[in-house]
């Protein structure tokens, strides 16, 4: 029997991989290939409908073929999808080309998501799942830093060298792909082969949207999930070029390998310190007692993006420092938001309702997402002319400070048990 140490870190940097290239990575790429923010925003938000909708597919990963024949493939699929953007990069209609491709990574990802984790249940034993769904989780950071840290600071030094932003793009793309056909090639050999990888059973395909969306308090659950990350939705598309764009036009003028330090890394870093936390805080006390101080945490430090915004700090410490504080609130936030599904999804079909649990989640990104390069582009023209005089990413992320209240709001209603989460 093969060793799960030889696959289980490599199958989850490889499903964390693809999606930091196509919600992250695509915005510093668009960005300094001369996009507007609105386009950038728009655009790469529709890139999240795959995650919105996989749990409309899913039971079809189950009825044709192997989990192991879906991720060997899909991982062939998304390498090719990197090289495509790579080789379109040159072409007089690149954005049209390059987003067709990420587009073939997003639902080749989406797909490896439902197979690599419903792959994982199948081949370990009981005993070693909640072993390794720590060692997944830190392999699905490593590939967060990997990709929005490493590969974006790459990048950067390569523009910097003077290559060119296209060509330095194309370096990066390539180099992704060629590792992505590597990792495929080893997953072939290493995946191991269990008995049951063939379940071939849609049965109560209908039951579970059904039982689902019967749930009592169902309606204010999804509103909870839909509204919970409204501002975030809109920070995390514009947070890059807003760290890029030139002092001039009210951004902080960073180089692009110091937003992969920045952002991918010291961010990414925060992110998972908060996680930790959040995650130790409810299983003392459970998640009803520590709700409101986690929704505190996840949108109070949105502050530090309107000071940075209004001061434009030219110190890369006190950048650095208020992109920290902002990703280990949000770290911190994300748990109570984890462990809400999770209470939510309970039931019969646990697994089925929280992968619709997580549509949801993905729908309440994308859709706020798509209209945050707009908003920030056009809001000085929506506000009283005193106001304009603030700026158009001062404003913007004031807006983002007020589309916390939602969440808010609606978590004063939520009915969750007192032992919810405890250890």
């Amino acid at each position: 029997m093969k060793s799960s140490w030889s696959w289980i870190p490599t199958l989850y940097f490889a499903e964390g991989l693809p999606y930091v290239l196509v919600m992250t990575v695509s915005v510093v790429m668009y960005k300094n290939l001369g996009l507007s923010n609105t386009d950038i925003a728009y655009y790469t938000s529709w890139l999240y409908l795959p995650w919105v909708i996989k749990p409309i597919w899913s039971p079809f990963v189950d009825l044709i073929k192997t989990k192991r024949w879906w991720i060997i493939t899909t991982q062939f699929l998304i390498g090719a999808g990197m090289a495509g953007i790579a080789f379109s990069l040159p072409a007089p209609l690149f954005f049209q080309a390059s987003l067709a491709f990420f587009w073939l990574m997003a639902f080749s990802s989406a797909t490896h998501d439902i197979a690599a984790d419903g792959f994982y249940m199948i081949a370990l034993p009981e005993s070693e799942q909640s072993l390794f769904v720590g060692i997944r989780s830190v392999f699905y950071k490593i590939a967060t830093i990997f990709g929005q840290g490493l590969l974006v600071f790459l990048a950067g030094i390569l523009i910097e060298k003077g290559l060119g932003v296209t060509n330095a793009w194309q370096i990066i793309f390539f180099a992704t792909a060629a590792l992505f056909v590597l990792i495929a090639l080893w997953h072939k050999f290493v995946l191991p082969k269990p008995a049951n990888d063939s379940n071939k059973s849609i049965q109560k395909f209908g039951d579970l949207f059904y039982t689902f969306f019967t749930k009592k308090g169902i309606w204010l659950a999804l509103a909870f999930i839909l509204l919970y990350r409204l501002g975030e939705s809109q920070l995390a598309k514009i947070a890059s070029p807003f760290l890029l764009d030139d002092r001039a036009v009210g951004g902080l003028g960073v180089n692009t390998s110091m937003v992969g330090v920045l952002y991918g890394t010291v961010g990414v870093l925060a992110l998972l310190v908060g996680g930790i936390l959040g995650g130790w805080l409810a299983s003392r006390n459970g998640l009803k007692y520590w709700l409101w101080p986690m929704i505190i945490f996840m949108n109070v430090p949105n502050v530090v993006y309107v000071y940075l915004a209004l001061c434009q700090p030219e110190n890369i410490y006190i950048i650095g420092s208020c992109i920290a504080l902002e990703q280990f609130g949000y770290g911190v936030g994300f748990t109570a938001f984890m462990l809400y599904l999770i209470y939510v999804s309970q039931g019969p079909y646990q697994t089925a309702h929280y992968a619709l649990c997580t549509g949801f989640m993905a729908l309440g990104m994308m859709l706020p997402g798509m209209a945050a390069g707009w908003v920030q582009e056009n809001i000085t023209s929506l506000v009283s002319t005193h106001l304009a005089s603030l700026g158009n990413y001062t404003l913007f992320f004031i807006w983002v400070c007020l589309c916390t209240i939602p969440g808010f709001i609606i978590a004063a209603f939520l009915k969750i048990p007192e032992e919810f989460g405890r250890k």
